[in-house]
């Protein structure tokens, strides 16, 4: 069997695709490198105001190899642009870590493998709980924000022998900041698999000396109330909610468990857990 080719930008291509980059293409690919994939759609609600440039865009930087992409099928439709860091996106990063790009091999077939990865949708899922938070962010006149966003891989890099979230965030909202974990479920795990994840937060806690905060993202109304029933009483504060496409999270849709109040903004859910974010 041949080896797959690897690509290896060079010095020169990449100083004259430097210069047509704007800091806004430097971000995504920074967010590609860190969370692998997004659809169209979720590059949108990252850094454009309109879908219709964004997919120009996307297409101009898919043109100098700076991300790459594909289309996953489907038995009906078709499906939207999956986008991944590309060479040259990856030789870039390199220049800003201090390396030099000629030393840098990057594989877009290890990249554009995740298309057949069975945690796909998955992936998709966790990365649009994050955008959509972005993009209440980015339409809030400067009231909100999400601090910060770190994916499975890189919290495991620290805390990966105790638990590994889905998803890390800290939300900032009128002067009030929330750090969790994410725990995205979109039906086909199974509950107790994720309840059972609970015993590592609670170890987190105690690595930490505050107690983690875990969110728990369902898919409908059904899922949230057999996992309300798991959720009894866990070991650390958690809170439930339906997250459906469109749903942000930021709003009001969150329910903690055993708390009489009803539902709350993410905000409001700031004194549930811990005021800090993991170290390292």
């Amino acid at each position: 069997m041949v080896a797959p080719q690897r690509r290896r930008p060079r010095v020169d291509p990449l100083i004259r695709v430097s210069s047509r980059l704007t800091d806004r293409d430097r971000y995504l690919c920074r967010v590609l490198y860190e969370h692998r994939v997004l659809t169209t759609e979720q590059v949108t609600d990252l850094a454009f105001d309109s879908s219709i440039t964004a997919r120009h865009r996307l297409a101009d930087l898919a043109d100098l190899d700076v991300v790459d992409r594909f289309r996953p099928r489907r038995e009906a439709g078709s499906a939207p642009w999956h986008y991944v860091l590309g060479p040259t996106g990856a030789a870039m990063l390199a220049v800003e870590r201090g390396e030099h790009p000629d030393d840098v091999y990057y594989r877009s077939e290890k990249a554009l493998a995740v298309e057949s990865s069975p945690r796909l949708a998955h992936l998709l899922g966790v990365n649009g709980f994050f955008t959509a938070l972005v993009r209440e962010a980015r339409h809030s006149d400067g009231v909100c924000r999400l601090v910060e966003w770190r994916s499975e891989r890189s919290f495991a890099v620290r805390w990966g022998d105790l638990v590994r979230p889905d998803g890390y965030g800290r939300w900032s909202e009128d002067g009030v900041e929330v750090d969790f974990c994410l725990e995205f479920d979109n039906g086909t795990e199974n509950l107790a698999r994720l309840v059972d994840k609970l015993a590592g937060y609670a170890d987190l806690g105690v690595a930490l000396g505050e107690v983690p905060l875990v969110l728990f993202a369902l898919r409908g109304p059904r899922r949230e109330e057999a996992a309300a029933k798991r959720l009894a009483r866990p070991p650390v504060p958690v809170a439930t909610a339906v997250i459906a496409p469109g749903t942000s999270p930021a709003e009001q849709v969150w329910l903690p468990t055993g708390e009489p109040r009803g539902r709350r903004r993410l905000a409001e859910l700031s004194r549930l857990g811990f005021g800090s974010r993991p170290r390292g």
